[in-house]
């Protein structure tokens, strides 16, 4: 029997995360089932449970998709020679999220909006929650740090701190455009802006 390739095992992961993508998009985290994954999958059961044992482990793999792609763009922003602005990278963020969010396969903020509701409620979706966003908040403390080193804060604000705040816009911005749906990251900028002289 063939060995099968990783690039093959890695593009049956991908069918099976957007699957599950599109049905917590469609229908909610509660109501989504292994089952209905599999069938949006149009794979066997065999298949997708070689891969994922629970919806907790499709959650993880969703958020890791995710997070992956905002961590590159920390990178990018991290390694050019320019001076580093947390609005500018928060709103760099934003923009990113917002891309994400208009995507055919699922929108992942509302994927997102309810992991964080599913976490108060079940321990194994909080640890994953936690981790991904401790780590995101962590490139936050990165660029705060970067900031100091341009110059762009002041030297004796505690880049942890920094973090903390410019984490917690995301999730206000994500509520708020799928509530209400007026926000952009450039209105949302320009607000913190606005504040920010005062």
């Amino acid at each position: 029997m063939p060995k099968v390739s990783e690039e093959h095992r890695m593009a049956r992961r991908a069918q099976i995360v957007a699957a599950a993508r599109t049905c917590v998009a469609e229908q909610g985290f509660h109501k989504t089932t292994m089952a209905d994954v599999i069938a949006a999958s149009d794979l066997s059961a065999g298949a997708v449970y070689g891969y994922f044992k629970s919806k907790e482990d499709i959650v993880a793999a969703i958020a890791e998709e995710a997070l992956s792609s905002v961590d590159e763009l920390f990178g990018s922003v991290l390694l050019t020679g320019e001076p580093v602005s947390p609005l500018l990278v928060l709103e760099r963020i934003l923009k990113h999220i917002v891309s994400m969010a208009e995507r055919p396969d699922g929108d992942i903020t509302k994927i997102a909006l309810q992991a964080w509701a599913e976490s108060l409620r079940n321990p194994a979706v909080k640890a994953i929650a936690e981790d991904k966003y401790r780590m995101l908040r962590g490139r936050f403390t990165e660029v705060a740090r970067r900031a100091q080193a341009d110059g762009t804060i002041p030297a004796d604000a505690d880049p942890e701190q920094v973090a903390q705040v410019l984490f917690g816009f995301i999730p206000g911005f994500i509520l708020q455009r799928l509530l209400i749906g007026d926000v952009t990251p450039q209105s949302y900028t320009a607000g913190l802006r606005a504040i920010l002289r005062d």
